[in-house]
């Protein structure tokens, strides 16, 4: 085989294990396989859909087929640009991700249908990644605009998605909860795309059908710890500072009549993707669904073991596909302008770090279809990507701006939208 050859192969290789990785995080599949499995469907009087997140158009899709004109009412918040179509579910097109008008109307939507239901009824939730900003309903006296106003304060203060929804749950009359406690005494099916390491139901889309584990006093301290208290809007630094009625928590008997289901995540994606990688004929190794931290750092380590593995046949010898998945994080100083995202990112470090190796690749992807503002899900390496870069790798990396480099090289992974968002694939290739 020649050289050229192999590295085509290697990219076929790829294409095929992150597409099977895709197709176990497929809305359609992941919500029709739940509702398959439950054979209490039919003992409603009415079954109300509500909902909000990227993948919304899709669920909701997805419950329609398998429903019909059973359901009685629907609406669900999605991303703009959604071309879901739906007859009995209302779709309503939002902002992301800062909060806007049509998801505040989307929101009072759901409310009022949430209140409607009974005992005899059932509230499906369909929740995915972008839930939070998608549905916001801010509890009086907060307006939308002081809501918006510190969600861009804490997007840009460095608050993980922990800290920010602590805030955000406890600013609203939706999240942490209180979905659910609306819908009593009716019966709720939380169907749950996660987009969140942990899979931890109370911080997808902030959790509105789930136990909040946060309190006010947790909000109030993630102000203070970003230094951000006397920058928000005063009614929400006194709402947080002085507490209101509390979000619920587990201990709450409404929560026996609640279930909350992961349809998908980023994990039965690794392991779809290891079983596609085996079925070509490859040693796997899951690395870890959680992973984190900076980009580069995380990228070059994984380049560190595709060197290892190359090397010294350890931990696993080739041919060996290593996967993981998570979300990391690229940090920008003011000023820094480049075109990519961080799966770009990611596999622009694990080149320069890779350069040399032979019968190697490095995959990263977002399994949302787009990464950062561009039209890539992400991109693909391997020992001679720094070479064929004549020089300009390491000049991308600094400035962020891998989006060019790969574009020239052929080597973007373009797969447009998903419809599904279950977080970042990495894939290191050795034969």
């Amino acid at each position: 085989m020649t050289h050229s050859s192999a590295r085509r192969n290697l990219r076929r290789d790829a294409k095929a294990i992150l597409m099977a990785a895709l197709a176990a995080a497929d809305p359609s599949a992941a919500v029709d396989r739940a509702l398959r499995a439950r054979a209490d469907l039919n003992g409603y009087r009415r079954i109300f859909v509500v909902g909000a997140g990227k993948a919304g158009g899709t669920m909701a899709r997805a419950v329609e087929e398998f429903l019909g004109s059973r359901i009685a009412a629907g609406c669900v918040n999605v991303k703009d640009g959604d071309t879901a179509r739906t007859k009995h579910i209302e779709l309503r097109p939002c902002g992301h991700p800062v909060p806007d008008e049509r998801g505040l109307n989307g929101a009072k939507r759901i409310a009022e249908i949430c209140t409607e239901a009974d005992e005899n009824d059932l509230v499906i939730c369909l929740l995915s990644g972008g839930a939070s900003a998608l549905a916001p309903l801010p509890a009086p006296p907060i307006t939308l605009t002081e809501k918006q106003e510190t969600t861009k304060l804490l997007l840009a203060c460095g608050a993980n998605i922990h800290e920010m929804n602590a805030v955000r749950k406890h600013l609203s009359a939706l999240k942490g909860g209180q979905l659910a406690r609306m819908a009593a005494p009716a019966r709720v099916l939380g169907l749950i795309l996660s987009d969140v390491v942990g899979d931890d139901l109370d911080v997808i889309g902030s959790g509105p059908s789930a136990p909040d584990a946060s309190t006010f006093g947790d909000a109030f301290a993630v102000l203070e710890k970003y230094e951000i208290r006397d920058r928000v809007p005063l009614r929400v630094r006194e709402r947080l500072r002085n507490g209101a009625q509390e979000t619920p928590k587990a201990a709450d008997p409404l929560f026996e009549n609640v279930e909350n289901i992961i349809v998908g995540s980023n994990q039965k994606s690794l392991e779809s993707a290891a079983q596609a990688a085996k079925e070509l004929g490859y040693r796997t190794l899951i690395l870890s669904s959680s992973i984190e931290g900076e980009t580069r750092d995380v990228a070059r380590m994984h380049a560190a073991i595709a060197r290892q593995i190359r090397t010294f046949g350890q931990p696993v010898r080739p041919p060996v596909c290593v996967i993981s998945g998570g979300e990391t994080t690229v940090t920008m100083r003011d000023g820094e302008t480049g075109k990519g995202g961080r799966n770009q990112e990611f596999a622009m470090a694990a080149a320069i770090d890779a350069a040399g190796l032979e019968g190697i690749l490095i995959l990263s992807a977002g399994t949302d279809g787009t990464d950062g503002p561009t039209d890539a899900a992400g991109a693909v390496a391997d020992g001679e990507t720094a070479a064929r870069s004549k020089g300009r790798a390491a000049e991308a990396l600094r400035g962020h701006d891998a989006y060019p480099v790969f574009e020239e090289l052929g080597d973007l992974i373009i797969t447009g939208s998903t419809g599904t968002n279950v977080m970042d694939l990495h894939l290191i290739l050795v034969v």
